[in-house]
């Protein structure tokens, strides 16, 4: 079995398209089709059906597809520990901006020396948006900073809860109070990260059912720079605890400890297609991230 025929088929089946996949693997459409005529006769059976311009799997293309995805796993395996071929391509990852923030702030540079060949491309996007890119296969995975995702669509690579925490600085008049009540923080400038956006978008919901809403001073996707005003004694936000760890440990911010904030039940989850070939470059970029989780 040629491999080619294989990776052509995983191709086809997420693009729905043999045009697509002609152009994203570099054929002209008469070579991806013959290439699926070829494993289809090879394997005696019908892998897609062609009708009104749409390709689909046939029953027999479904029982195919996870196998083909362990060949080739498997045959990229071996050809890494023989040494033949080191990763390179480009891995599209679709992710919250303040988890690109912090997640390649401090650590490409690590991760460019050890995979010199593997090019990331990240598009900071709304959960909404990264899913409907993935389902579309406009990204190889997302990274999603949310509510725990539960669907059977998707395959979880790695996932934890996040704490979100209300800070500013030590010099706030607030700082010093030993409890802090929801509608107080209301008294002074905010400064929060976009509308609709993940823990912001939850922290709205939660002052609408007391009917409370925020006016921010500012919104901004930049967390590195929220931090920075902060620092500057600017205002409070309400931003995850990987995003203000380090500023909390050198206290140059606090935590605010308000006391009437229920738990928002926030998850970071890298998670991809349960039909996607995992290649060996997003392979590595997996084992990557879930090498800095832990």
């Amino acid at each position: 079995m040629d491999m080619k025929n294989l990776e052509t088929f995983v191709m086809v089946n997420e693009l729905k398209s043999f045009t697509q996949a002609a152009q994203r693997l570099g054929f002209t459409q008469s070579t991806v089709s013959f290439q699926i005529k070829q494993l289809e006769n090879e394997l005696g059976i019908p892998l897609f059906e062609r009708i009104s311009h749409t390709v689909t799997l046939t029953n027999e293309g479904q029982k195919l597809l996870p196998l083909a995805h362990q060949i080739l796993r498997l045959w990229a395996e071996a050809g890494h520990i023989a040494g033949n071929t080191a990763p390179a391509g480009i891995v599209r990852i679709a992710i919250a901006e303040s988890l690109s923030s912090w997640q390649f702030h401090s650590h490409f540079k690590d991760f460019h020396n050890r995979y010199p060949g593997i090019r990331l491309k990240l598009i900071a996007a709304s959960t909404d948006d990264m899913f409907q890119m993935l389902g579309q296969n406009q990204v190889d995975i997302v990274y999603t900073l949310d509510r725990r995702i539960y669907s059977h669509h998707y395959r979880t690579a790695l996932e934890a809860p996040v704490n979100i925490h209300f800070v500013t600085s030590p010099h706030h008049p607030l700082a010093k109070a030993k409890k802090v009540d929801i509608e107080n923080l209301l008294d002074y400038p905010l400064l929060l990260t976009e509308k609709n956006m993940s823990y912001r978008a939850i922290l709205d919901e939660i002052l609408a059912a007391r009917g409370l809403e925020t006016t921010p001073a500012m919104e901004t996707g930049d967390t590195q720079l929220i931090c920075s005003l902060l620092r500057q004694d600017i205002g409070i936000s309400y931003l995850p605890e990987f995003v203000v760890q380090e500023d909390l440990a050198n206290g140059r911010l606090i935590s605010l400890p308000v006391s009437d904030m229920p738990a928002p039940g926030i998850w970071r989850q890298l998670l991809y297609h349960r039909n996607k070939w995992i290649s060996p470059e997003l392979t590595c970029v997996i084992e990557y991230l879930k090498e800095q989780q832990a």
